[in-house]
């Protein structure tokens, strides 16, 4: 997966798989948007909660996007977990 953070110009940080980068939008699929829990903690929802639910690629004009970057490795392994059809075990050790 190629999870990225994209700020729009509305202000919302939306997490998703880039799919494509075309030369005026780009296409994204999975998407969640950062939404503040309380206590300074963050939690996520869907982007698009009235897509429909076998829909999961949107295509957003670039001209609403202030920046595409990479999201630090907690929150890209959160978001495999989440939308990743193969379950991968954690990376802790197991020691004897």
């Amino acid at each position: 997966m190629n999870v990225k953070v994209i700020r729009l110009s509305s202000g919302e940080d939306v997490v998703a798989s880039v799919l494509e980068t075309k030369e005026d939008s780009i296409v994204i699929e999975n998407a969640i948007v950062a939404i503040p829990a309380g206590g300074g903690q963050l939690g996520f929802a869907p982007y698009a909660p009235l897509l429909h639910k076998d829909k999961k690629e949107l295509e957003i004009n670039t001209k609403w996007v202030i920046y595409i970057a990479d999201v630090n490795d907690e929150l890209v392994e959160q978001y495999e977990e989440m939308f990743s059809p193969i379950k991968t075990p954690s990376k802790k050790l197991i020691l004897l």
